[in-house]
């Protein structure tokens, strides 16, 4: 028998000698953090694994080769697609080439379903062992979506507990491993050394803004939420605002911030989202993997988005739940606002963040209760992910 090792980050795995050849594409900047977990505890089971493909530098941490960046796909919304569409078509083009060219043992998909699923259909069809990494949200929008997942995925690793049994009424292998990032949050953040990391002070009132990782979304979201920040400021003149800016958009961020002339307002971090959000008493927070993030936090916070028109005409009637921010979805109610599109003014924003931070005042209890639904929800997506993963695609492997 293999031996069983427990890593520090509760991962178990055991000590395996083969190199299977493995294929990744991560988009964007949840999917790199996702699949960098995910690498890691595939080279604990696989210690001399290659992976190469499409990523970014939390897979690079794990070895990872890649042939074209995840900032590649960073697109986000319809409009913005179709503007990088040749591009995008010729990437996958590329790719598809070269692994049909060189099959791995198993390509991985890692979310990115629009460019990932077309992709592993052609790889399945021909022979290749295709996993999914993060069910599409069919149960939020386009339940159509789940004949595509059928052509082209072996298996798919999920990450909330329902998923396998909804993909299963439609004939589809999974396997429900946890959230990798309800292992490396701490069920208690630890706020005061977030604030001593990042400069702030301990008895200060902090919002962390988080706009997004897309280019897009920077254009669309950023410009409200340092509006929001300025109106906010001048109902809480010591309020502090930090603002964790993805790797790669610094420069962007920054001017955005001096643009809206608040440079002295809101500190701007490369990176360090993680770090945020455990200092924040609030986060202004845009719609997408970054609340469920917040939510094992254990923050309270507003989500928000906007769009593209064209893009929000496209998606609004796609629409299957009343919620469109993880947290709410994950706990079936409004447990933290949402304001989207046109919803999404500045006063809007603003306003509901002050909610917040007079929550103990007008409503005592309220973050508290909160905060127990974030916590049990954690405990909920706490599962030794590494090894779960590690064994559904060992089998996948195996067919």
């Amino acid at each position: 028998m293999p031996r069983v090792v427990l890593r520090a980050d509760g991962c178990s795995v055991g000590m395996k000698t083969a190199a299977p050849q493995f294929a990744l594409v991560a988009g964007e900047a949840s999917g790199d953090l996702l699949a960098g977990l995910l690498l890691q505890g595939l080279r604990s089971r696989w210690p001399a694994l290659q992976a190469a493909g499409i990523g970014g530098p939390q897979m690079a941490q794990h070895g990872f080769e890649a042939w074209w960046p995840n900032s590649k796909l960073a697109i986000s919304g319809y409009a913005q697609v179709l503007r990088h569409y040749r591009e995008i078509s010729g990437i996958r083009k590329q790719l598809k080439t070269r692994l049909l060219a060189a099959p791995p043992a198993v390509f991985i998909g890692v979310d990115a379903p629009d460019f990932n699923l077309d992709l592993e259909a052609d790889l399945k069809a021909r022979g290749i062992k295709t996993v999914h990494f993060v069910c599409p949200s069919i149960w939020a929008w386009r339940p159509q979506r789940v004949e595509k997942i059928r052509r082209s995925a072996d298996h798919v690793l999920c990450l909330f507990p329902f998923e396998p049994a909804l993909l299963a009424q439609h004939g589809i292998d999974a396997t429900y491993v946890g959230h990798p990032l309800a292992n490396v949050i701490p069920v208690q953040p630890d706020k005061a050394g977030a604030r001593e990391r990042l400069g702030l002070p301990q008895d200060a009132q902090v919002v962390a803004l988080l706009p997004g990782s897309r280019k897009a979304e920077l254009k669309y979201i950023a410009p409200r939420f340092l509006a929001a920040a300025a109106l906010l400021r001048q109902s809480r003149p010591n309020l502090r605002f930090v603002l964790p800016a993805a790797p790669g958009l610094v420069d962007e961020v920054q001017a955005l911030v001096r643009a809206s002339g608040l440079q002295d307002l809101v500190q701007v971090s490369a990176g360090q989202s993680h770090t945020a959000l455990a200092a924040c008493d609030v986060t202004l927070i845009a719609s997408g993997t970054a609340t469920l993030e917040a939510a094992l936090f254990k923050r309270p916070m507003v989500i928000a988005y906007n769009m593209h028109w064209l893009s929000w005409h496209i998606m609004a009637p796609k629409q299957i739940q009343p919620w469109v921010g993880l947290p709410n979805i994950l706990c079936r109610e409004f447990v933290v606002p949402e304001l989207i599109q046109d919803a999404a003014t500045p006063q809007a924003l603003s306003d509901a963040v002050l909610n917040w931070l007079d929550a103990d005042v007008q409503e005592p209890g309220k973050i508290r209760a909160l905060q127990q639904k974030f916590t049990a929800l954690h405990l909920e997506l706490q599962r030794d992910t590494c090894r779960l993963a590690a064994d559904a695609i060992e089998k996948v492997l195996q067919l």
